[in-house]
């Protein structure tokens, strides 16, 4: 593993144990949550998985000189944002999955009503830690306006849409596109964006990583398109082939895996380039190497 890979890996446990313990205190057992609803949230928020949003989140704070302590209410609302994408994404009547990061998913775990409120319970509880935020009121008001653009009709939930919408449809590479730059790479873009406004980062660092966590999210997304068809459940944590059996507009269906493989490259480069401004910062070289582990991971 190259140098800038293994530090962006141990960058990522780290910012995982952080945002890990962050969450179990934002999420205490004595508050008055329903035992149900609250069982159904950690069951998912707390089921493992990269926790990348966070990391990204933390080190573009990093990147433009503040600090992670800044920034970790936003990494905590975006793991929050992200978990209730994945318990909706796994209902019945989205993409009806059983297997979630190597666990029942939320709905087959504790019925479909309890999910739906989990992911309805997690998206607000998301805001309300944004809004807590002790960052500067002015930057955590922007910082809720990059998340909710992100996450909502223009963003995530209408990638959601279209991705619906195209199931079944001719594949192409840009009909694909469309898709994962709204249901993937929204929100992976708004994690480093998110990060950078809460540390009070500049215009022209805000667009430098703008351009850096889209092209990161669309590698992510084509690389999950070619795990999706090569993998088996154990490598990935969740069933594979579902794409393929539900005829989706995937960048495989459109062009097949080799030529994926070759995009998803191709994107992590066209990431790691935007990143210039940065080069001088040892946060830099953690994104670097999270965009090389977006495309070389195996689940």
């Amino acid at each position: 593993m190259g140098r800038e890979r293994a530090e962006a890996k141990a960058y990522l446990e780290n910012a995982a144990s952080l945002v890990e313990a962050e969450l179990r205190r934002r999420l205490p057992a004595h508050r008055d949550i329903p035992g149900k609803l609250r069982a159904a949230m950690e069951h998912s928020l707390f089921a493992g998985g990269k926790r990348l949003r966070p990391a990204l989140c933390l080190a573009a704070a990093e990147a433009v000189g503040g600090r992670r302590e800044d920034a970790l209410p936003g990494a905590c609302a975006l793991e929050m944002v992200h978990t209730y994408s994945l318990i909706h994404d796994d209902l019945p009547a989205m993409d009806d999955d059983d297997l979630r990061r190597g666990k029942p998913t939320c709905h087959v775990a504790f019925g479909e009503a309890a999910a739906i409120l989990a992911g309805d319970a997690l998206l607000t509880e998301a805001f309300a830690t944004l809004a807590a935020s002790p960052a500067d009121a002015g930057r955590v008001k922007r910082a809720v306006a990059v998340l909710a653009n992100a996450a909502g009709a223009t963003g995530m939930v209408g990638g959601q849409q279209l991705d619906l919408d195209g199931e079944g449809q001719t594949a192409t590479v840009e009909a694909a596109t469309a898709i994962h730059l709204r249901k993937t790479a929204a929100l992976l873009q708004a994690a480093v964006l998110v990060g950078a406004v809460l540390a009070g980062s500049s215009g022209y660092e805000q667009q430098a990583l703008g351009r850096y966590g889209q092209a990161l999210g669309l590698a992510f997304q084509v690389a999950d398109d070619v795990l999706d068809a090569t993998s088996s459940a154990e490598q990935l944590g969740k069933s594979p082939g579902k794409d393929r059996e539900q005829k989706k507009l995937t960048y495989v269906a459109a062009a097949g895996v080799a030529a994926a493989r070759r995009q998803a490259r191709k994107l992590a480069r066209e990431a790691v380039a935007a990143l210039e401004p940065f080069r001088r910062r040892p946060a830099c070289a953690v994104l670097r190497g999270l965009a090389e582990l977006a495309v070389e991971r195996k689940k």
